[in-house]
């Protein structure tokens, strides 16, 4: 990745391959991004994200996946709509079979 660019914009970057139907988590982009304990920095990019319309951001969750940045959507369920749109299921804020659904960009995405 080239070190030019802002944080923020190579957390979009890698956010941007998470696949249709596949959540990532705060902690596994930072790894990934060689910032293991910047999982909260990740957040705040993702908070800062919805003026990027091309940022599927419904698609980062905590390492549990629980759906903390929700209330950073329009519409107290959007984040859960978007995700359910896309087949996962969420039941009391948190994705059904995490496991399954989960996408880690340091096992599919080269450095």
């Amino acid at each position: 990745m080239d070190e030019n660019i802002s944080f923020f914009e190579r957390v979009y970057q890698v956010v941007r391959q998470v696949p249709y139907g596949r959540v990532t988590s705060y902690g596994a982009i930072a790894n990934y991004l060689g910032a293991a304990r910047s999982a909260r920095m990740v957040g705040w990019a993702m908070n800062a994200s919805h003026g990027h319309d091309d940022v599927p951001a419904h698609r980062v969750v905590n390492r549990q996946g629980l759906l903390t940045g929700k209330h950073h959507f329009g519409g107290t369920n959007l984040m859960q709509q978007l995700l359910e749109n896309e087949g996962i299921k969420v039941k009391e804020n948190k994705v059904v079979d995490f496991k399954k659904h989960f996408w880690n960009p340091a096992d599919e995405l080269e450095r």
